[in-house]
């Protein structure tokens, strides 16, 4: 075959770059001086048979931390992503965008597979220092626009379950109509536990703060477990204050980037992811009064004023929490209803504490429209043959 019609090696043309970079992703990169790199990837598969033999304690019965479960997703959440950093130094790539740690749930092997994956970018001579995150490239434009530097994607994690003993208890305590305190106490011990772990792993890379903060309640297994999870970015602000320092001893928020970056225009810094939570019960005779008002069309009087207390005592436990650092606002309260079955219900109340910093602001005066056009999915998959939990979707 002559020489022309098979080229040597030297002269083929390079690979394309495979990155799950959008346009308006690309854009924003290119404004920070990173082009896009590949998609990067680091996976784990556990066998299901090692979550069905996971043991509990006696204290999980109550509505408390199942610790097993809680270090074997960690565990597997952990391999996964260094698996993805490891990828990353074997591409070179500068940083990783996007970062998302799931899980899916093969049926047909039986087997969870803990993914993450990302999308590289690249510097000039790919000089600076190695960051991943869990903002795309839109939000990493913002943030790093808001006076944030990048250095890792975090994660925290619980496991837990109202438990057995849920039943007797909330038997015993819902003769009574109103909060269960003893409940509350728990759930809302719990629940703070991804936040203290997601904290001190941000803490432990010599951060001073999490942003971008996602939170996902998802069912684990077939034993009535639930994990707790949230997603963010370590990273520092020369202006995070030194003193009075959140709780946490480092900064988080569940703001957008958009939001960060809009409220540090203004001027304001986030604080600290806030919540606060309440089991509210019935009552067995607010059970029987309320069955007798769903035969009448109208309002459902006992309910209404249930629901009504849980809200305003969720809320009233946020707001001591913000108080209690000294903060000015509490932004983005998002609320959520949870029946746990057996007449209980938790009400979820979650918010970002801000406070006024001196002298704050913004590199740019305005966003690019890039940086705030939100994609539109073009591909949706709505097959059975396996559940991916995706914890860095819009679309959840």
């Amino acid at each position: 075959m002559p020489d022309n019609i098979n080229p040597s090696l030297d002269n083929m043309q390079p690979e394309p770059i495979t990155s799950g970079l959008s346009g308006n992703e690309v854009y924003c990169m290119a404004i920070l001086g990173l082009t896009p790199g590949n998609l990067i990837i680091g996976n784990s598969v556990y066998s299901m048979g090692v979550v069905g033999g996971l043991k509990t304690d006696l204290r999980t019965a109550f509505g408390g931390e199942l610790h097993s479960y809680s270090q074997m997703v960690a565990e597997g959440r952990q391999r996964s992503f260094d698996r993805l950093r490891q990828e990353q130094i074997k591409y070179g790539s500068t940083g990783v965008t996007g970062v998302s740690n799931d899980l899916i749930f093969h049926d047909t092997s039986n087997n969870i597979e803990f993914l993450s994956i990302g999308s590289g970018v690249h510097t000039a001579n790919n000089s600076n220092a190695q960051f991943t995150t869990a903002a795309n490239g839109q939000e990493l434009f913002c943030l790093v626009d808001a006076g944030y530097t990048p250095i890792s994607f975090v994660f925290g994690n619980v496991s837990y379950s109202i438990g057995l003993a849920s039943h007797a208890i909330g038997g015993f305590k819902q003769m009574i109509k109103g909060e269960v305190k003893e409940f509350s106490d728990i759930f809302n011990a719990t629940r703070n536990l991804a936040l203290q772990r997601i904290a001190k792993d941000a803490e432990a890379l010599g951060a001073n703060s999490v942003i971008g903060i996602k939170t996902t309640v998802l069912p684990f297994g077939k034993n009535e477990v639930h994990e707790m999870v949230m997603i963010g970015t370590a990273a520092n602000h020369p202006k995070a204050p030194g003193n009075l320092p959140p709780t946490t001893g480092i900064i988080t928020s569940d703001l957008t980037a958009e939001e960060t970056w809009s409220i540090s225009k203004l001027g304001y810094m986030p604080m600290e992811l806030v919540m606060g939570t309440s089991i509210y019960s019935l009552g067995i005779m607010g059970g029987i009064k309320s069955s007798f008002e769903e035969l009448v069309h109208g309002q459902v009087d006992s309910r209404t004023e249930m629901l009504y207390g849980a809200r305003e005592e969720s809320i009233n436990k946020l707001r001591t929490q913000a108080t209690n650092i000294r903060a000015d606002h509490v932004f983005g309260i998002k609320t959520y209803i949870y029946d746990l079955g057996s007449g209980l219900v938790e009400f979820l109340a979650i918010g970002t504490a801000v406070r006024k910093i001196p002298g704050l602001t913004t590199n740019s005066q305005q966003l690019p429209p890039q940086a705030i056009i939100h994609d539109r999915q073009t591909y949706v998959d709505v097959s059975n043959l396996h559940t991916r939990i995706n914890l860095n979707s819009d679309s959840n």
